[in-house]
């Protein structure tokens, strides 16, 4: 079969260009590995910026749904030393510019946005080639293909799309988050629902931290972060929730109970979320009929601007699309010209902003950074 627009990828940012194309009235086949929407959790709390996640929104016509979804109050932020001595507390008074919403609903938002089909569950990529002339023949892993005239991977990060453009293979970025959660917090873990507050709480030393989010029912959603090689996290058999659990809290001996339940406590076996990165300023040379958006282009440490990014350039790529009909080369050209420049300047941003809530100076660089006193 050959279709129109294939994006690889059923993220925020395939999603959001999918819808995109759609307003404008170019269709598309989104292709995901996983087998269904629901087929696991997406994730934690993302706070939509203005410049580029909101801006994305309006692109797709979906900001008046997306605010909606906003969960009021949880742009508040905490930041504790090791014994629960507050450092920072900011509550959200309704100024913020920065709304929190759950990923999966943001998800859920844009799935229901497009046509019916336009989503191709169960379809894992296992292989892509170029057929000449700007056109692509991506298989599946039951044996399908599909030829492409415009190929985007939106894959993250790693991408089976990437190969394709560049030679670029994500390394591991030397930090590692591990997740749980803890339910209805409120009533079943009071002192640790106090500690976190009402949205974000950081509790961070050199190399090491553990961080939570207020979700919706009460929910805290832990994200412990240590800095240490992937030598010492292959060690921990994350099979077995309390060996795992036993040794992760190992490493912060000290800390106040509050805080150290947001691990004891966990509720959800530790899931080990290795961080890697691409080179900053990744960038590759036209090849007809294919491109890239998201992880699978700029792949970074965390700060709050993944997920916008990637849904910034899902609306760049459709607009640059509908902008220019019938010359898909010239759409492309465009984009990636802005991608690059973008992009370079973001993940650059990223690895300082990392290296201030963090790095050897944090929790001092990470309050600057949150109140805005950097130093330029």
């Amino acid at each position: 079969m050959q279709t129109p627009v294939t994006i690889i990828g059923a993220g925020l940012g395939g999603l959001t260009l999918a819808r995109v194309l759609h307003v404008h009235g170019i269709s598309t086949t989104v292709y995901e590995a996983e087998p269904s929407p629901t087929s696991r959790t997406q994730g934690g709390m993302l706070d939509i910026h203005e410049h580029n996640g909101q801006r994305a929104l309006r692109a797709a016509g979906l900001f008046d749904e997306f605010r909606e979804l906003v969960l009021e109050g949880r742009e508040a932020t905490r930041v504790l030393d090791r014994h629960g001595a507050v450092l920072l507390d900011e509550p959200d008074d309704g100024t913020g510019v920065r709304p929190e919403v759950q990923r999966g609903e943001l998800r859920g938002l844009l799935l229901d946005s497009l046509p019916e089909g336009t989503v191709r569950w169960g379809h894992k990529v296992t292989g892509v080639r170029a057929l000449g002339e700007g056109r692509h023949e991506v298989t599946f892993a039951d044996g399908r293909t599909d030829v492409t005239t415009l190929l985007v991977g939106a894959d993250g990060a790693w991408s089976r799309v990437r190969p394709l453009l560049s030679d670029a293979v994500p390394a591991y970025a030397g930090t590692s988050f591990i997740e749980t959660y803890l339910f209805d917090a409120d009533n079943r873990h009071p002192a640790s629902a106090k500690a976190v507050g009402g949205g974000a709480l950081f509790s961070v030393e050199p190399g090491k931290g553990i961080l939570a989010h207020r979700e919706s029912g009460g929910n805290l959603h832990t994200y412990v972060i240590l800095a240490k090689p992937q030598d010492w996290f292959a060690g921990i058999d994350f099979t077995d929730t309390a060996a795992a659990t036993t040794r992760i809290v190992a490493e912060f001996e000290g800390w106040a109970p509050e805080l150290t339940a947001l691990i004891t406590d966990g509720e959800t076996a530790p899931v080990l979320r290795q961080l890697n990165t691409l080179p900053p300023g990744h960038r590759w040379d036209r090849a007809p009929g294919v491109t890239l958006l998201g992880d699978a282009a700029h792949l970074s440490v965390p700060n709050g601007e993944g997920a916008n990014s990637a849904m910034e350039d899902g609306a760049e790529l459709g607009e640059a699309l509908a902008a220019h009909p019938g010359d898909v080369e010239a759409a492309l050209t465009a984009y990636e010209q802005t991608l690059v420049a973008r992009s370079t300047e973001a993940t650059t941003e990223a690895v300082r902003d990392f290296e201030l809530c963090f790095g050897d100076n944090t929790p001092d660089s990470l309050i600057g950074l949150l109140t805005g006193n950097v130093p330029a």
